[in-house]
């Protein structure tokens, strides 16, 4: 490998992560809690106290305990009421986890496009998205990255189409929208403590939800729908979903510190902003008068004339490195090599095979779907955009500034 300025960076000793666990020791007293009063099931003191402080702590009437932010995504499908052949509008922008639900209760998934301010679901293609689909009833929205939606334009969407909206906060618990924490806006929302969100339990998560009969259901169903008789009765298909109270015991031990972990996550995020001033790229975008994101991942966006030549396939990638230019393969790579691990982008739901035969609409296109899914009515899509010339940087909030500041060399030399 030829010397350049690119690969001029001695590795990290200790990798650098993209977002790992953060850990305080309370979480170890409350599993030993667990352990010494035998409670190492679905019930017990820790499951009642999270799911207590989580609903207060984002102003609904109930929050559910679950063994992943997936299992609570299933459930609120099944609340929802979403059926075999029901479509349903799905954030494009996303992890699968947040549309693979909808296809275990037999929906459609119908894709609407992103919008730059926030990189979340755009509500004028939403509006219309009804215009083509109007029967449509349900949405799954996303807070991308920790950065709330434009949420009260989808909601006056939603309320002018009859539709129920099911929040996906799984990436943003304790950002705030107007003053309101996500995760209290949709009609059914869940949030997700998977080992690398800002609080983790090493898995498991949560239904929020202000209809306690939802709650009881979820709850429920969740215990593989047992019914209130001296024997195990079962009039209903259940699920293994239940958290445990020792899961629970961690995701007690990490609440106290939610405030510090969004506040550490907030520095890197602005000091990402400052090291590239004069670089040809710009962070992840959020609306800095109504909202306050948690910043769980630090983004950056490479200005479209600094993009060196990159072409991915299903499953490889290549390019051409320029002078000046870059392009997220090679700042990946780059960092990859000085032992700091990076991300692309949440590649389009529209772009993934299994879904690239649904509905998919755009401010621009005719909403009928593409196999190609990188031109829509003869413009880019907004998402294939974003996913094209953005990328996740490492944003663990144990990162030193140090660590941090050699991050930030690694990206300015990949555009020397």
């Amino acid at each position: 490998m030829a010397f350049t300025q690119k690969n001029k960076f001695t590795p990290f000793k200790n990798k650098v992560w993209l977002s790992s666990p953060t850990m305080h020791g309370e979480e170890l007293s409350w599993i030993t809690d667990a352990y010494h009063k035998n409670w190492m099931s679905t019930v017990g003191e820790n499951i009642n106290e999270v799911e207590r402080v989580v609903a207060d702590k984002i102003g609904v009437k109930c929050a559910v305990g679950l063994s992943a932010g997936t299992s609570a995504l299933h459930l609120a499908m099944k609340l929802a009421g979403i059926k075999r052949g029901d479509k349903v509008f799905c954030s494009d922008m996303t992890f699968s986890a947040t549309v693979n639900p909808v296809v275990y209760e037999g929906g459609v998934p119908v894709f609407i496009d992103t919008e730059r301010d926030t990189w979340n679901m755009d509500p004028v293609v939403l509006e219309k998205a009804f215009e083509l689909y109007p029967e449509v009833k349900h949405i799954v929205l996303v807070n991308l990255y920790g950065t709330p939606a434009k949420l009260d334009e989808i909601r006056a969407v939603a309320d002018r189409h009859g539709a129920t909206i099911i929040e996906d906060a799984a990436e943003s618990m304790g950002a705030t929208y107007k003053g309101k924490q996500t995760g209290a806006f949709g009609d059914i929302a869940v949030i997700s403590f998977n080992g690398n969100k800002i609080i983790t339990g090493s898995s498991g998560g949560m239904l929020l939800t202000n209809d306690i009969a939802q709650a009881n259901k979820a709850r429920k169903w969740s215990t593989q729908s047992r019914e209130d008789a001296p024997w195990y009765q079962h009039e209903e298909v259940g699920y293994n979903y239940r958290m445990s109270n020792v899961i629970a015991g961690v995701v007690r031990g990490q609440l106290p510190h939610l405030e510090q972990h969004i506040a550490q996550k907030r520095a890197i995020y602005e000091r990402y902003k400052n090291g590239f001033k004069g670089l040809p790229v710009s962070m992840n975008p959020y609306d800095e008068i109504n909202s306050v994101p948690n910043f769980w991942l630090s983004c950056i966006i490479i200005d479209a004339d600094a993009m060196c030549k990159q072409v991915r396939g299903e499953r490889d990638v290549c390019y051409i490195s320029e002078k000046g230019k870059s392009c997220p393969t090679e700042i990946l790579e780059t960092l990859a090599k000085c032992n700091a691990e990076g991300r692309p982008i949440w590649k389009p739901m529209h772009m993934q095979p299994i879904f690239r035969m649904n509905g998919f609409v755009t401010r621009d296109g005719d909403g009928r779907g593409t196999t190609n899914a990188y031109i829509a009515g003869g413009v880019e899509d907004v998402g294939v955009d974003i996913f094209n010339r953005g990328l996740c940087l490492p944003s663990d909030n144990k990162m030193t500034e140090q660590e941090q500041d050699r991050i930030i060399e690694i990206v300015r030399a990949c555009f020397e």
